[in-house]
């Protein structure tokens, strides 16, 4: 028991919470690549709830469900794939029955905006000037396990694999190829959408697995009796259109 409050604690610092905040707050635990979305989202539920603080915490989706499995103080989940809301209802912390997906999402190839290699297909990337492609770690992003499955289904993942650079959150890879610091990089559609005068989109890659994000609320003891209200907030109508905004779609 002492372990386990050791390591809730090490990660709500890591986080930048605090015990007071945390008894009113709503907290959220969200994948990194709807970060823009669910900001807009939290304010937008703040301000028809006044006195009501949405807490958002982005990450890759498998580093969040370890920070729940370890006792981090989340009222829902928002995961990038099924994998990492299985690992979170395996280990029993998600209300199962809440579990929804809701919404959909692309894998693209992008470059830097100048695209100095000139790269125009995902054949490009066998290319000898093609040094450093970067993607999520397929180990615990979901973008990366996305891009695994889609190049493994062209043909291509062996060839990009020994250019790999590994990203540990879908902005992280988003970042190196704004600033050039990779040749190519693979990203979600909605993040690609955000740096469109950073970076360029090559194409979208077929992806094997439908890229469906699933949320939930979390079960622990003391959740904050709104998590259910914004959920629903999320996934009605008007929760919908910002999404949308943002380049989901529906699931």
């Amino acid at each position: 028991m002492k372990l386990k409050r050791f390591i809730a604690t090490a990660v709500f610092a890591t986080l930048g919470w605090n015990a007071t905040a945390l008894a009113d707050d709503i907290v959220v635990s969200a994948a990194a690549s709807l970060t823009n979305a669910f900001t807009e989202l939290g304010t937008q539920f703040q301000q028809q709830h006044p006195g009501t603080k949405v807490l958002n915490s982005f990450a890759a989706s498998d580093v969040l469900v370890q920070q729940i499995i370890h006792g981090a103080p989340t009222d829902i989940f928002a995961s990038a794939d099924q994998k990492a809301m299985d690992k979170a209802v395996e280990a029993k912390v998600i209300d199962a029955a809440s579990r929804k997906d809701f919404v959909r999402n692309e894998v693209v190839l992008i470059v830097p905006a100048d695209n100095p290699l000139k790269i125009k297909s995902l054949a490009d990337l066998k290319g000898a000037s093609v040094k450093r492609v970067a993607f999520g770690n397929p180990a615990t992003v979901p973008v990366g396990r996305y891009t695994q499955a889609g190049l493994e289904k062209t043909g291509n993942w062996d060839d990009v694999k020994k250019r790999e650079v590994l990203g540990q959150n879908v902005r992280q890879v988003l970042d190196y190829v704004a600033r050039g610091e990779v040749d190519a990089g693979f990203v979600f559609a909605t993040d690609a959408a955000i740096m469109k005068g950073k970076v360029t989109v090559i194409e979208t890659l077929p992806s094997p697995i439908p890229v469906l994000y699933p949320i939930a609320l979390v079960q622990r003891e003391k959740r904050n009796p709104q998590a259910a209200d914004f959920l629903a907030y999320i996934l009605s109508p008007q929760g919908q259109a910002v999404l949308a905004k943002y380049g989901f779609s529906k699931p």
